[in-house]
């Protein structure tokens, strides 16, 4: 299944010659990832395991982001994954010779926006509708309706939906 995937994924997700969201949806649901409706998966999506992911509805995956989903990913809806952004579900521990592979689920609440080239790591909760900033790495929780910057990222405001 993993080698079946991988070449779907090369073809019609890490591509920019294949633009058909529904069509995308339909093969993430074949298989195994929970997709609501209206999704868009932009060009050069690379996505590691569909089955460990879900999407709400009219969630948004900019061009060139990067779902290495090593443990279950949860999106939810109305969500903005900006261009270049990347979901890492794994890392290793570099203290043990063994250089271990850990690897924790991520959930992006409803209505959050992750920016341009921005990193959520393994064992992150983005909260309801929070903002990480361009370039921002979140390694820690980002409380729902906070707005965050940085490397590690901080919280710098607050954000108000009018």
């Amino acid at each position: 299944m993993r080698s079946i995937w991988f070449l779907i994924n090369q073809c019609f997700f890490n591509s920019y010659l294949f633009p058909f969201y529904s069509l995308k949806r339909i093969l993430l649901r074949s298989f195994g990832a929970k997709v609501g409706v209206g999704v868009v998966v932009k060009p050069k999506v690379n996505i590691k395991y569909p089955w460990k992911l879900e999407i709400g509805e009219y969630t948004w995956i900019g061009e060139q982001v990067w779902i290495d989903n090593l443990d279950e990913v949860a999106i939810g809806s109305h969500v903005c994954i900006s261009q270049g952004a990347m979901i890492l579900s794994g890392n290793h521990n570099y203290k043990k010779a063994e250089f271990d592979l850990i690897v924790k689920p991520i959930n992006i609440g409803d209505g959050a926006w992750l920016g341009a080239k921005s990193i959520v790591t393994q064992g992150v909760l983005v909260g309801e509708e929070a903002v990480l900033g361009v370039q921002s790495v979140a390694s820690n929780e980002l409380e729902a309706r906070g707005i965050y910057r940085g490397n590690p990222a901080v919280k710098v405001g607050e954000r108000v939906i009018g």
